[in-house]
Protein backbone atom coordinates (compact mmCIF):
# COMPACT_ATOMS: atom_id res chain seq x y z
CA UNK A 1 0.00 0.00 0.00
CA UNK A 2 1.18 3.74 -0.74
CA UNK A 3 3.42 4.72 1.99
CA UNK A 4 4.51 1.41 3.39
CA UNK A 5 8.15 0.09 3.53
CA UNK A 6 9.38 -2.30 0.82
CA UNK A 7 10.05 -5.46 1.88
CA UNK A 8 12.55 -8.00 -0.02
CA UNK A 9 11.24 -10.91 2.29
CA UNK A 10 7.27 -10.15 1.33
CA UNK A 11 8.20 -9.63 -2.31
CA UNK A 12 9.37 -13.16 -2.80
CA UNK A 13 7.36 -14.77 -0.63
CA UNK A 14 4.19 -13.18 -2.65
CA UNK A 15 6.06 -14.40 -5.91
CA UNK A 16 6.56 -18.06 -4.50
CA UNK A 17 3.12 -18.07 -4.11
CA UNK A 18 1.95 -16.47 -6.88
CA UNK A 19 4.28 -18.88 -8.81
CA UNK A 20 2.22 -21.69 -7.62
CA UNK A 21 -1.01 -20.31 -7.62
CA UNK A 22 -0.99 -17.71 -10.80
CA UNK A 23 -4.55 -17.45 -10.61
CA UNK A 24 -6.29 -18.82 -7.80
CA UNK A 25 -8.16 -16.26 -5.34
CA UNK A 26 -6.50 -15.39 -2.29
CA UNK A 27 -9.21 -17.30 -0.14
CA UNK A 28 -8.19 -20.32 -2.01
CA UNK A 29 -4.81 -19.95 -1.53
CA UNK A 30 -5.19 -18.97 1.83
CA UNK A 31 -6.40 -22.19 2.72
CA UNK A 32 -4.32 -24.72 0.22
CA UNK A 33 -0.92 -22.97 1.96
CA UNK A 34 -2.91 -23.06 5.65
CA UNK A 35 -1.68 -19.43 5.83
CA UNK A 36 -3.52 -16.21 7.22
CA UNK A 37 -5.48 -14.58 4.53
CA UNK A 38 -5.92 -11.50 6.19
CA UNK A 39 -1.77 -11.18 5.81
CA UNK A 40 -1.98 -12.63 2.52
CA UNK A 41 -4.00 -9.80 1.61
CA UNK A 42 -2.21 -6.90 2.75
CA UNK A 43 1.02 -8.20 1.17
CA UNK A 44 -0.98 -8.51 -1.79
CA UNK A 45 -2.40 -5.15 -1.55
CA UNK A 46 0.92 -3.90 -1.18
CA UNK A 47 2.24 -4.83 -4.13
CA UNK A 48 0.28 -6.70 -6.62
CA UNK A 49 0.00 -4.31 -9.65
CA UNK A 50 2.73 -2.07 -8.57
CA UNK A 51 5.71 -4.06 -8.25
CA UNK A 52 4.59 -7.27 -9.97
CA UNK A 53 1.84 -8.92 -12.22
CA UNK A 54 1.08 -12.70 -13.00
CA UNK A 55 1.09 -12.84 -17.14
CA UNK A 56 0.47 -15.74 -19.58
CA UNK A 57 2.39 -17.73 -22.05
CA UNK A 58 0.72 -17.81 -25.10
CA UNK A 59 1.73 -20.15 -27.91
CA UNK A 60 1.45 -18.10 -30.73
CA UNK A 61 3.30 -20.84 -32.89
CA UNK A 62 -0.21 -22.73 -32.57
CA UNK A 63 -2.20 -20.16 -33.43
CA UNK A 64 0.02 -19.46 -37.08
CA UNK A 65 2.28 -16.43 -35.99
CA UNK A 66 5.62 -16.18 -36.42
CA UNK A 67 7.99 -14.23 -34.45
CA UNK A 68 10.75 -11.17 -36.45
CA UNK A 69 12.60 -8.76 -35.05
CA UNK A 70 13.19 -5.35 -37.21
CA UNK A 71 15.58 -2.75 -36.81
CA UNK A 72 14.07 0.50 -38.63
CA UNK A 73 16.33 4.09 -39.49
CA UNK A 74 14.43 6.79 -37.88
CA UNK A 75 15.13 10.35 -37.83
CA UNK A 76 15.36 12.04 -34.24
CA UNK A 77 12.51 14.36 -34.72
CA UNK A 78 10.43 11.39 -36.06
CA UNK A 79 10.71 9.56 -33.86
CA UNK A 80 7.07 9.50 -31.73
CA UNK A 81 5.56 10.27 -34.60
CA UNK A 82 6.68 6.57 -36.30
CA UNK A 83 6.34 4.84 -33.40
CA UNK A 84 3.27 5.80 -32.34
CA UNK A 85 2.12 4.60 -36.07
CA UNK A 86 3.75 1.47 -36.04
CA UNK A 87 2.45 0.69 -32.36
CA UNK A 88 -0.91 1.44 -33.99
CA UNK A 89 -0.66 -1.81 -36.01
CA UNK A 90 -1.24 -4.55 -33.84
CA UNK A 91 1.01 -7.00 -35.62
CA UNK A 92 4.19 -4.77 -34.36
CA UNK A 93 4.05 -5.89 -30.66
CA UNK A 94 6.66 -4.25 -29.20
CA UNK A 95 8.89 -1.38 -30.16
CA UNK A 96 12.47 0.22 -28.36
CA UNK A 97 14.22 2.70 -29.59
CA UNK A 98 17.81 2.24 -30.27
CA UNK A 99 20.84 3.93 -31.34
CA UNK A 100 23.61 1.33 -33.31
CA UNK A 101 23.84 -0.36 -36.14
CA UNK A 102 20.74 1.33 -37.01
CA UNK A 103 19.59 4.37 -35.04
CA UNK A 104 15.82 4.58 -34.71
CA UNK A 105 13.68 2.06 -33.54
CA UNK A 106 13.88 -1.97 -32.89
CA UNK A 107 10.72 -4.16 -33.11
CA UNK A 108 9.11 -7.15 -32.66
CA UNK A 109 6.85 -8.25 -35.30
CA UNK A 110 4.11 -11.05 -35.53
CA UNK A 111 3.17 -12.00 -38.75
CA UNK A 112 0.74 -14.77 -39.49
CA UNK A 113 2.35 -17.33 -41.37
CA UNK A 114 1.13 -16.76 -45.35
CA UNK A 115 2.15 -13.17 -45.08
CA UNK A 116 5.73 -13.30 -44.38
CA UNK A 117 6.22 -11.91 -48.19
CA UNK A 118 4.10 -8.77 -47.40
CA UNK A 119 6.74 -7.55 -44.48
CA UNK A 120 9.00 -5.34 -46.64
CA UNK A 121 5.86 -3.65 -47.91
CA UNK A 122 5.27 -3.19 -44.43
CA UNK A 123 8.21 -1.50 -43.01
CA UNK A 124 8.67 0.66 -45.80
CA UNK A 125 5.69 2.43 -44.76
CA UNK A 126 7.98 3.78 -41.62
CA UNK A 127 11.43 3.79 -43.17
CA UNK A 128 13.51 3.41 -46.29
CA UNK A 129 16.07 1.67 -43.71
CA UNK A 130 15.74 -1.54 -42.05
CA UNK A 131 16.20 -4.74 -41.94
CA UNK A 132 14.61 -7.98 -40.34
CA UNK A 133 15.08 -11.53 -38.78
CA UNK A 134 12.96 -14.52 -38.04
CA UNK A 135 14.08 -15.34 -34.50
CA UNK A 136 13.12 -18.61 -32.75
CA UNK A 137 14.06 -19.28 -28.61
CA UNK A 138 17.97 -20.21 -28.69
CA UNK A 139 17.47 -22.42 -25.89
CA UNK A 140 14.07 -24.48 -26.97
CA UNK A 141 14.13 -24.12 -30.85
CA UNK A 142 12.94 -27.52 -31.65
CA UNK A 143 13.35 -27.21 -35.29
CA UNK A 144 9.86 -28.13 -35.74
CA UNK A 145 8.71 -25.68 -38.13
CA UNK A 146 5.23 -26.54 -38.12
CA UNK A 147 2.63 -23.17 -37.93
CA UNK A 148 -1.01 -23.65 -37.17
CA UNK A 149 -3.96 -21.20 -38.00
CA UNK A 150 -5.94 -18.80 -35.86
CA UNK A 151 -9.45 -21.25 -35.84
CA UNK A 152 -11.32 -19.31 -32.68
CA UNK A 153 -13.91 -17.18 -32.68
CA UNK A 154 -13.16 -13.31 -32.43
CA UNK A 155 -14.04 -12.69 -28.31
CA UNK A 156 -11.32 -15.31 -27.90
CA UNK A 157 -9.07 -12.77 -29.23
CA UNK A 158 -10.61 -10.06 -27.23
CA UNK A 159 -10.08 -11.95 -24.22
CA UNK A 160 -6.55 -12.57 -24.86
CA UNK A 161 -5.48 -9.21 -24.84
CA UNK A 162 -7.65 -8.44 -21.59
CA UNK A 163 -6.06 -11.64 -20.17
CA UNK A 164 -2.54 -10.73 -21.33
CA UNK A 165 -0.79 -7.99 -18.75
CA UNK A 166 -3.17 -9.37 -15.91
CA UNK A 167 -4.20 -12.70 -15.72
CA UNK A 168 -5.34 -12.36 -12.07
CA UNK A 169 -7.70 -9.88 -13.52
CA UNK A 170 -11.26 -10.18 -11.85
CA UNK A 171 -13.67 -12.68 -13.53
CA UNK A 172 -16.46 -10.19 -13.34
CA UNK A 173 -14.35 -7.05 -15.11
CA UNK A 174 -13.31 -9.51 -18.16
CA UNK A 175 -17.18 -10.55 -18.41
CA UNK A 176 -18.56 -6.92 -18.37
CA UNK A 177 -16.05 -6.16 -21.26
CA UNK A 178 -17.21 -8.16 -23.17
CA UNK A 179 -21.09 -8.76 -22.73
CA UNK A 180 -20.55 -12.49 -21.40
CA UNK A 181 -21.54 -14.11 -18.20
CA UNK A 182 -18.95 -15.17 -15.70
CA UNK A 183 -19.00 -18.89 -16.31
CA UNK A 184 -18.73 -18.48 -20.14
CA UNK A 185 -15.45 -16.70 -19.60
CA UNK A 186 -14.60 -19.14 -17.22
CA UNK A 187 -15.18 -21.88 -19.65
CA UNK A 188 -13.59 -20.09 -22.37
CA UNK A 189 -10.13 -19.15 -20.60
CA UNK A 190 -10.21 -22.96 -19.42
CA UNK A 191 -10.36 -24.34 -23.03
CA UNK A 192 -7.42 -21.61 -24.01
CA UNK A 193 -5.52 -23.94 -21.17
CA UNK A 194 -6.67 -27.36 -22.29
CA UNK A 195 -5.93 -26.58 -25.91
CA UNK A 196 -2.47 -25.15 -24.70
CA UNK A 197 -2.56 -21.94 -26.21
CA UNK A 198 -2.22 -20.38 -22.56
CA UNK A 199 1.26 -22.92 -22.44
CA UNK A 200 1.86 -21.30 -18.85
CA UNK A 201 1.90 -17.91 -16.39
CA UNK A 202 5.12 -16.37 -15.24
CA UNK A 203 5.58 -13.71 -12.66
CA UNK A 204 6.72 -10.94 -14.15
CA UNK A 205 8.32 -8.32 -11.55
CA UNK A 206 8.94 -4.44 -12.66
CA UNK A 207 12.33 -4.16 -12.60
CA UNK A 208 12.79 -0.58 -13.51
CA UNK A 209 17.03 -0.98 -12.90
CA UNK A 210 16.99 -2.57 -16.17
CA UNK A 211 16.18 0.68 -18.60
CA UNK A 212 18.83 -0.24 -21.27
CA UNK A 213 19.86 -3.06 -23.10
CA UNK A 214 22.78 -3.93 -25.39
CA UNK A 215 22.01 -5.63 -28.49
CA UNK A 216 24.25 -7.98 -30.72
CA UNK A 217 23.51 -9.76 -33.79
CA UNK A 218 26.20 -12.15 -34.44
CA UNK A 219 26.65 -15.43 -37.33
CA UNK A 220 29.04 -17.32 -34.68
CA UNK A 221 27.77 -18.24 -31.39
CA UNK A 222 28.34 -20.49 -28.59
CA UNK A 223 27.32 -21.85 -25.44
CA UNK A 224 30.73 -19.77 -23.55
CA UNK A 225 28.38 -16.64 -23.73
CA UNK A 226 25.76 -17.70 -22.13
CA UNK A 227 28.21 -19.47 -19.31
CA UNK A 228 29.97 -15.70 -19.41
CA UNK A 229 27.14 -13.70 -18.84
CA UNK A 230 25.20 -16.27 -16.20
CA UNK A 231 25.15 -13.91 -13.58
CA UNK A 232 23.07 -10.87 -15.52
CA UNK A 233 19.63 -10.76 -17.59
CA UNK A 234 20.50 -11.91 -20.99
CA UNK A 235 18.12 -13.46 -24.02
CA UNK A 236 19.39 -15.57 -26.83
CA UNK A 237 17.59 -15.75 -30.13
CA UNK A 238 18.43 -17.44 -33.05
CA UNK A 239 17.00 -17.30 -36.97
CA UNK A 240 16.62 -20.70 -38.37
CA UNK A 241 16.00 -18.80 -41.46
CA UNK A 242 19.10 -16.31 -41.66
CA UNK A 243 21.08 -18.05 -39.27
CA UNK A 244 21.64 -15.21 -37.25
CA UNK A 245 21.71 -14.99 -33.68
CA UNK A 246 20.19 -12.22 -31.62
CA UNK A 247 21.75 -11.72 -27.97
CA UNK A 248 20.45 -9.33 -25.41
CA UNK A 249 21.95 -7.84 -22.33
CA UNK A 250 19.87 -5.66 -19.73
CA UNK A 251 21.35 -3.13 -17.51
CA UNK A 252 21.01 0.45 -15.68
CA UNK A 253 21.24 3.28 -17.36
CA UNK A 254 22.83 4.14 -14.07
CA UNK A 255 25.84 1.61 -14.77
CA UNK A 256 29.10 2.15 -17.66
CA UNK A 257 27.77 2.15 -20.69
CA UNK A 258 30.92 2.19 -22.55
CA UNK A 259 32.31 -0.67 -20.73
CA UNK A 260 29.22 -2.38 -21.96
CA UNK A 261 29.66 -1.94 -25.01
CA UNK A 262 33.28 -2.84 -25.08
CA UNK A 263 32.56 -6.02 -23.13
CA UNK A 264 29.76 -6.73 -25.25
CA UNK A 265 31.59 -6.06 -29.08
CA UNK A 266 33.59 -9.07 -28.68
CA UNK A 267 30.93 -11.64 -29.80
CA UNK A 268 28.87 -9.46 -32.11
CA UNK A 269 29.63 -8.36 -35.51
CA UNK A 270 26.65 -5.71 -35.18
CA UNK A 271 25.83 -3.86 -32.48
CA UNK A 272 22.96 -1.59 -30.66
CA UNK A 273 22.12 0.05 -27.94
CA UNK A 274 18.03 -0.03 -26.21
CA UNK A 275 16.54 2.79 -24.62
CA UNK A 276 13.60 0.45 -22.98
CA UNK A 277 11.60 3.94 -21.04
CA UNK A 278 11.73 6.25 -24.11
CA UNK A 279 8.68 4.82 -26.00
CA UNK A 280 7.05 3.84 -23.17
CA UNK A 281 4.21 6.14 -23.33
CA UNK A 282 3.42 4.94 -27.17
CA UNK A 283 3.79 1.25 -25.73
CA UNK A 284 1.10 2.05 -22.85
CA UNK A 285 -1.60 4.08 -25.35
CA UNK A 286 -2.09 0.20 -27.01
CA UNK A 287 -1.42 -1.73 -24.33
CA UNK A 288 -4.55 -3.68 -24.87
CA UNK A 289 -4.21 -3.23 -28.68
CA UNK A 290 -3.20 -7.13 -29.97
CA UNK A 291 -4.67 -9.91 -30.98
CA UNK A 292 -8.20 -7.96 -31.04
CA UNK A 293 -6.45 -5.75 -33.93
CA UNK A 294 -5.03 -9.01 -35.52
CA UNK A 295 -8.18 -11.01 -35.99
CA UNK A 296 -11.24 -10.68 -38.11
CA UNK A 297 -13.95 -9.62 -36.65
CA UNK A 298 -15.75 -12.97 -38.00
CA UNK A 299 -12.91 -14.49 -36.36
CA UNK A 300 -12.03 -16.08 -39.74
CA UNK A 301 -8.03 -15.78 -39.62
CA UNK A 302 -6.43 -12.80 -39.70
CA UNK A 303 -6.53 -9.09 -41.30
CA UNK A 304 -3.88 -8.08 -43.58
CA UNK A 305 -0.66 -6.53 -42.18
CA UNK A 306 -0.74 -3.89 -44.44
CA UNK A 307 -4.33 -2.61 -43.40
CA UNK A 308 -3.34 -0.31 -40.61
Amino acid sequence: MPGEEFSQSEMEFLISILEKYPTESLKKIAELEGIDYYRLKRIYDKYYGTKLTVNPIYDIKKLGLRSFVAFLSVPQEDLFEVADRMKANPFIVYINAMFGFKNGISAILYIPKDQVDLIDDLLAKYSDDYEYYEMRSYLHYSGDDNFGDWYLSYPYAQLMDLHLWDARRPISEIAKALGKSRSTVNYMLDRLRKEKIILEYIVVVDAPAYDRGVLGLTREFNDEVIEKFKEYEIQVGFSPRDGWYLIEWYFSSKEDLASKIMEFSKYVEKLGIEYFDVLNPVMEKYREWRFSGMVRKDGKGYRCILDF
